[in-house]
């Protein structure tokens, strides 16, 4: 994944509000990230399954993340 996607990618987690991250089911919370990423870039069919990877392996972090901002 190129470093502008990444960016983009943990842009989109810190707009995110931290209830939300936190509230959502891990795989509910995935595909809401990849759609607030796709109403941003247009994304093929390999960066979607790049991206829903990317995110799945990360959703404890996203949450460690989100928990430390509600504090």
């Amino acid at each position: 994944m190129e470093s502008s996607m990444l960016r983009l990618v943990w842009n989109v987690i810190d707009e995110t509000q931290s209830g939300e991250l936190l509230a959502l089911p891990d795989i509910a919370l995935v595909k809401l990230l990849l759609q607030r990423i796709s109403r941003r870039v247009l994304l093929s069919g390999e960066e979607i399954c790049t991206i829903y990877e990317y995110i799945s392996k990360r959703t404890r972090l996203i949450r460690d993340i989100a928990e430390s901002r509600s504090v």
